[in-house]
């Protein structure tokens, strides 16, 4: 590590005395898009396809309104190297490609994904007021290319990142993704808001970094440069004057918003419509442990208006289920026990031990025990970061310690108490007095991807661009990078305490652990009465949307006997008798190699490689198999209950497909819903027949007979995994619908409380179960579903 220091001060040295005055750097501008419209008749031959699949699965006389609605694919969180983050991974030491700007995008999502629709969603805090002006302005031009607005090719949204981090559960909150529908200046606001504590950014001021960044570029540091010149600019932004209305706020400061509860009233203050998305909330990365969706419901920190949406998957993983082995050792770890590791699970406080005990040696057993329990609870105390109390180990040292074993495309250390699952536990009961407060959301998936990438997960390709996948380039980067993030050991028998400071710049670094759990990322899927920005909108609010795990299922999910009628996903129905559903699921397209013609014709053979490597969504006729479908049902914890994982059934049913390209369907009903008392709410889960998909094993972790951990193979980012090796394993990719939402009618006075009946089982199904898949019977007259006894419904 001496050595090292001794490198890296000489290489700084050398810098030093190379920055002898030349021309300034520069900021990056948002780029020219080259490509313009999709012809009318391959957006007409995607249109037709799904309308298509939605007729063969619906045979005469069922009550299905073909051709009212399509289904539309779009991605709801993109960065361009507009982002901090992006701009710090398109740098040479990461192998960077160097700038993805917003107009890469446009570009991108037309040409190479073939996408609908797509957001920009750049971090607020490096969206400076000329940036935030000129991702407007591309996002503009991007509809302007998109021929005529009641029937575009594409339909991009504008918006920002507000990107919130606690330390502690009380005080964290996380990600946000703000969009707007309109993109006129009196549609949009005129600053982002970030979630950056007042004065943070005074840290980089008075180091003179713009006076640095004017002498790398002619040194051929150009891309150093001008993130230097950036940093720089961002540090002499002022920010805002507390107290003031927003709209009053002058146009040259950074608004900030500590909590969401400001956010929504900053947001209110504008008047403009808006979609406010979580996403990202169950990544250890970026969560505390312990952290719970529970903090939204206090404090008017969740506001149903516009928090519609839920992104449950990205390319930074799956926060789906309610993982309850991690959840019963994060109760430890509040109590400040470690707990020792399962069959199911291996805290990393109970490693961070047995690395110590591997280096006492001759020591006498106390005090070796003593090292130990010093070591687990010093990586109690470090938080996301346990790694840091041993900086001399590498990724492969800790096993799979804080994973979900058996999980999908799971996020990195996922927090069980942040994921979709629990969240519904939180969704209210129908008698409940502060609706305000139900975590009633939509679900959807999306990329966050950081090279304006939109929708990448339409094949399974090139992982290190495909994926936010990152690494140092070589030996010397590695340990240059390893040190800033980690620190030096200072005494390899013990460990330390973590120095790492809340928000630094070795947090940022710290890409290497989480490299095996990078993905293609997920899409959109949204149930469009057509294809203008006005009816994707009216969509979204409506929360008739899916997510899917990149692939381009076609899924359907519709409460039979609402009192109204078919009630789709996304719906809050009132209920008296038992509910009958149905759901349809389509498998995506077998992709062909390349890209189609109209992609070369649209963007030279340079641009295609550089944006999509010249891979692009080109559908062939076969479609790949729907294998299950799988009932998720949730009750709401209206008894205050800790015990989350008896109210989560996953699956409640689940039902085989027979290997029919055309698809599955399944009818179903919940036998147990009247006679309950308290709300239900259910989603589907329609899976693949198993294809390759990078990072499909994350760590691809070997164990032994008993269950333990031996070894991990992780996917480096870094150039410790070969740059071809995309790191392939076999998976049932998937979509999740949104969650239909039944209620049972309020109760009068006198005449009980829902939620005082006797709890369901975990994972009790019925004994047998009420529905069947149902393959395409052609002839088959199944009438229509007669009136229920229902109330109505609650949009």
């Amino acid at each position: 590590m001496l050595r090292l220091s001794l490198l890296t001060l000489g290489a700084l040295a050398l810098i030093a005395l190379l920055v002898l005055a030349l021309s300034p750097s520069r900021d990056r501008s948002a780029g020219i898009i080259r490509g313009s419209a999709r012809s009318a008749a391959r957006v007409e031959a995607a249109s037709a396809a799904r309308a298509s699949a939605n007729a063969a699965l619906t045979p005469r006389g069922d009550s299905i309104e073909l051709g009212a609605k399509q289904i539309l694919f779009g991605d709801l969180h993109v960065h361009s190297t507009f982002s901090i983050d992006a701009f710090v991974f398109a740098l040479p030491i990461f192998a960077g490609e160097g700038a993805h700007p917003p107009a890469d995008a446009c570009d991108f999502a037309r040409h190479c994904a073939a996408l609908d629709f797509f957001s920009i969603n750049d971090h607020a805090e490096g969206l400076t007021p000329e940036r935030w002006k000129e991702t407007t302005e591309s996002i503009r031009q991007c509809n302007a290319l998109a021929g005529n607005p009641d029937d575009p090719d594409l339909v991009a949204f504008n918006g920002w990142e507000w990107t919130q981090t606690g330390q502690t559960p009380e005080t964290h909150y996380g990600h946000r993704n703000v969009i707007f529908p309109g993109l006129a200046d009196d549609e949009l606001p005129a600053r982002p808001i970030t979630a950056l504590p007042e004065g943070i950014t005074q840290r980089a001021r008075g180091m003179g970094l713009v006076r640095v960044a004017e002498k790398l570029g002619p040194v051929g540091l150009d891309d150093y440069a001008d993130f230097l010149w950036l940093i720089g600019r961002i540090a002499v932004l002022p920010d805002c004057p507390l107290g003031v209305p927003t709209r009053m706020l002058p146009s040259d400061c950074r608004e900030s918003a500590d909590t969401p509860a400001m956010l929504f009233d900053k947001l209110d203050q504008w008047g403009f419509d808006h979609l406010v998305i979580p996403h990202g909330l169950a990544w250890g990365i970026h969560a505390p442990p312990g952290a719970t969706l529970e903090a939204l419901l206090r404090d008017g920190n969740h506001d149903p208006e516009s928090e519609r949406l839920f992104e449950l998957m990205s390319g930074h993983g799956n926060g789906e289920r309610f993982y309850e082995a991690a959840d019963l050792a994060a109760l430890d770890a509040g109590a400040g026990v470690c707990s020792p590791p399962t069959a199911d699970y291996l805290p990393c406080c109970w490693r961070a031990g047995e690395l110590v005990r591997e280096r006492c040696g001759e020591l006498e057993p106390e005090q070796c025990e003593a090292r130990v329990l010093e070591a687990q609870q010093l990586a109690l105390a470090a938080g996301k970061s346990p790694h840091l109390v041993l900086p001399d180990t590498r990724p492969e040292d800790w096993l799979d310690c804080d994973q979900c074993r058996g999980c999908f495309k799971p996020a990195m250390n996922l927090r069980p108490r942040e994921t979709a699952q629990y969240g519904l536990t939180l969704a209210g009961s129908g008698d409940r007095p502060e609706p305000d407060r139900r975590l009633r959301w939509g679900f959807i998936a999306s990329t966050d991807n950081h090279t304006a990438r939109p929708g990448t997960g339409y094949k399974q390709y090139a992982r290190t661009l495909m994926t936010d996948a990152r690494g140092a380039t070589g030996p010397f980067g590695e340990q240059l990078v390893r040190r800033i993030v980690s620190g030096s050991q200072n005494d390899p028998a013990h460990a330390q305490p973590s120095q790492r400071k809340p928000r630094s710049f070795g947090g940022l670094l710290d890409v290497e652990r989480v490299a095996s759990f990078m993905y293609p990322g997920g899409v959109v899927g949204a149930h469009a009465a057509g294809r203008d920005r006005h009816s994707i909108w009216d969509a979204l609010m409506r929360r008739e949307v899916y997510g899917t795990s990149g692939p381009r299922l076609l899924l359907w999910f519709d409460l039979q006997n609402g009192p109204e009628g078919i009630a789709p996903m996304g719906s809050e129905v009132v209920l008296v008798e038992n509910p009958r559903f149905q759901v349809r699921a389509v498998g995506s397209f077998v992709q062909r190699p390349g890209c189609p013609d109209e992609s070369h014709r649209q963007l030279s053979a340079d641009r295609l490689e550089r944006l999509c490597r010249g891979e692009c969504y080109h559908p062939g006729d076969a479609r790949h198999p729907i294998e299950t479908i799988e009932i998720i049902r949730v009750r709401p914890n209206v008894a205050g209950s800790d015990d989350a994982a008896a109210l989560i059934e996953d699956p409640w049913l689940s039902f085989s497909c027979e290997p029919d390209p055309t698809g599955c369907m399944v009818d179903f009903e919940d036998p147990d819903f009247s006679e309950s008392g308290i709300g239900a709410f259910y989603y589907a889960r329609a899976v693949q027949a198993a294809t390759p998909a990078i990072n499909g094993a994350s760590l691809r972790t070997q164990f032994a007979p008993d269950g333990s951990a031996l070894s991990t193979q992780p996917c480096h980012g870094s150039y410790r995994t070969p740059i071809e090796d995309d790191c392939l394993a076999d998976v049932g990719e998937r979509a999740w619908s949104s969650p239909i939402y039944i209620d049972p009618p309020p109760v009068s006075a006198g005449n009980g409380v829902p939620g005082q009946t006797s709890r369901p089982i975990r994972n009790a199904a019925p004994s047998a179960p009420v529905g069947s898949p149902r393959m395409l019977e052609p002839g088959l007259d199944r009438g229509v579903p007669s009136g229920p006894r229902a109330a109505s419904i609650l949009r």
